[in-house]
């Protein structure tokens, strides 16, 4: 499906919000100004959201707009990957989630996954690198990357955590409902082609 006018409203706001980080002249600040305006409009028409919300959403970064970073775990066992059930749509993912400043993508995946799941585990390998713009996920209002992080468990148990409510390992031929937003079945498909080639070369974009 060809989400062009989202793609559109991301390009502006990406350009208004360089423009407002590092323009000095008040004028071409109040055409950056209007340009992150248009592109918050362009979401409401097309969505349906209210401006107050869309504008919290799409229009408070500050600085240069850089794409976002998404940290998801895999985790074997018995040629089965780890997935969790998430609360927001009652569907499934592999543990993960935006990375935290301050931490690294390995201290941020042990993290998710221990919340997530309540394994503890230690990364062993980046198996891809992948821009979320490039694969079949649905519509989003910021550009993310996605770093999927082979790891493996050395201790802890099954236990839900705050953003999840099932913990289960699945076979690559009977996956459960997937939350899209975070993990396509191709994607998911990729990550089990590791398991049968441990030396497979990272993947990215």
């Amino acid at each position: 499906m060809n989400y062009k006018w989202l793609e559109w409203a991301k390009k502006i706001q990406a350009l208004s919000q360089a423009g407002l980080t590092f323009s000095k002249d008040v004028y071409d600040i109040e055409r950056y100004e209007e340009l992150r305006n248009l592109s918050a409009e362009i979401m409401r028409e097309y969505t349906g959201l209210e401006m107050k919300k869309i504008k919290n959403l799409f229009t408070n970064e500050t600085g240069y707009q850089t794409p976002k970073t998404d940290v998801r775990g895999v985790v074997f066992d018995n040629n089965k990957i780890l997935m969790v059930r998430e609360k927001i749509d009652d569907r499934w993912s592999l543990p993960g989630g935006f990375c935290d400043i301050g931490l690294s993508p390995s201290e941020n995946i042990v993290k998710e996954i221990k919340e997530e799941s309540g394994y503890d585990v230690v990364p062993k390998k980046l198996l891809a690198l992948l821009d979320m713009n490039k694969h079949p996920h649905p519509p989003q209002p910021y550009h993310y990357y996605k770093l999927f992080i082979q790891c493996e468990v050395i201790g802890g148990q099954a236990r839900n955590g705050l953003e999840t409510k099932g913990i289960n390992f699945y076979d690559e031929d009977d996956l459960p409902v997937l939350s899209l937003g975070r993990n396509t079945d191709t994607q998911i498909k990729m990550l089990f082609e590791f398991l049968r080639n441990p030396n497979k070369d990272t993947i990215f974009d």
